[in-house]
């Protein structure tokens, strides 16, 4: 079938709309007509091959939408059912089984190899390839066919719209917190960047009680959404002494815990110098592969502190999804806050406004 999608054709080059043709869904497989797709720090990276995926290709991987057909492996979705789409995963290797799909042994293959696991891809425009299943997904298009595994049945009644980011960026920060932290209330925490998936881990902090959410980042205007969203302190990092800050915040302690979302080495250093005894580092951000960041391993033996690199959170998209829905749904998740919507069409300007900061998650509607 004929559908619309956005390719990138080359590295750095601007998305671009185009005619393609879907293949039918395999039996593991469950068609998905697009309702919205948020745009990720990830599908930027990628489309600039930071992290490689063969191009051209259809990226997008915080996807919605309604089921359209089912293949004859999957049960758990039927032709109607809303979906929200999250990253894929074997199932069968040993950390799947496992119960953490995130460190599948496949992962790379599965979410950024840009085909099947059988080397086919699900596109083709004028009968060349073009990359499919982005994340199992690739979501900026009309219609996918998605793998089993990146599907997720979500309530009817709960907007489409919104839901995409819990796939990724939301789910990611939120993860990070909940799931990898294990963060508890009274916890002192520090989040290290306040776009997207920063801001979902303020939100998690905040729902289940930390005592010290620090918001850092160097923009004004999202430090002001951060305290919306529950952050109890703001450092903007270029004109404030951050560890002045911290000390003060924490009686000179430092912090349990502390989320670098940002990947660059610099911040990493920052978020672990914060930490005090038996606290942890975690990096969530997506540095260039070979990036290195230094620690300081002298006066910090004593400390017990840990640094933690976190894939996905840490989720089962199966379970999280539905968790961070339950949270929105008391109104300690709000997504609302932090979405801006573009048609399919916009989805250059979306990128280039989420690149100046004007937009914390930006989504693409169909």
């Amino acid at each position: 079938m004929d559908v619309q999608g956005a390719v990138v054709r080359g590295q750095g080059q601007p998305f671009e709309l185009a005619t393609l043709q879907l293949d039918e869904p395999r039996p593991d497989e469950v068609r998905v007509k697009i309702t919205a797709s948020g745009v990720c720090h990830t599908d930027a990276i990628v489309r600039d091959q930071v992290y490689p995926t063969p191009l051209p290709a259809v990226l997008g991987h915080e996807g919605a939408g309604i089921v359209e057909a089912v293949g004859s492996d999957v049960d758990f979705v039927a032709v109607g059912d809303h979906v929200v789409l999250g990253f894929n995963h074997c199932g069968v290797c040993r950390l799947c089984r496992r119960g953490r799909p995130a460190y599948c042994e496949y992962l790379y293959e599965r979410n950024f190899g840009g085909t099947r696991p059988d080397g086919s891809v699900a596109f083709s425009e004028d009968g060349k390839a073009v990359s499919s299943h982005f994340f199992g997904q690739s979501s900026f298009a009309s219609h996918v066919n998605a793998a089993r595994n990146s599907v997720v049945k979500v309530p009817d009644e709960v907007p489409l719209e919104l839901l995409g980011p819990l796939g990724c960026g939301f789910g990611t920060g939120a993860g990070a917190i909940l799931n990898s932290f294990g963060v508890r209330p009274g916890d002192t925490v520090a989040v290290f960047g306040s776009g997207a998936v920063g801001s979902a881990a303020i939100m998690a902090a905040a729902a289940v009680g930390a005592g010290a959410i620090v918001a850092v980042d160097l923009i004004d205007s999202r430090l002001e959404v951060a305290t919306e969203l529950g952050a109890t302190h703001t450092v903007n990092s270029k004109t404030d002494d951050l560890a002045a800050a911290v000390a003060d915040i924490t009686g000179g302690i430092g912090l349990d815990f502390a989320l670098d979302c940002t990947g660059i080495p610099a911040v990493t250093r920052q978020a672990a110098d914060s930490l005090g005894k038996l606290g942890t580092a975690g990096l969530v951000g997506a540095p260039p592969f070979g990036a290195e960041a230094s620690f300081e391993i002298g006066e910090s033996l004593m400390k017990g502190w840990r640094f933690q690199t976190i894939i996905e959170g840490d989720a089962i998209p199966q379970d999280f999804i539905p968790r961070m829905i339950g949270l929105w749904r008391q109104g300690r998740f709000p997504l609302e806050k932090l979405v801006k919507s573009f048609p399919i069409a916009d989805i250059n300007e979306a990128f280039d406004a989420s690149a100046r900061g004007e937009v914390i998650k930006p989504i693409l509607t169909f």
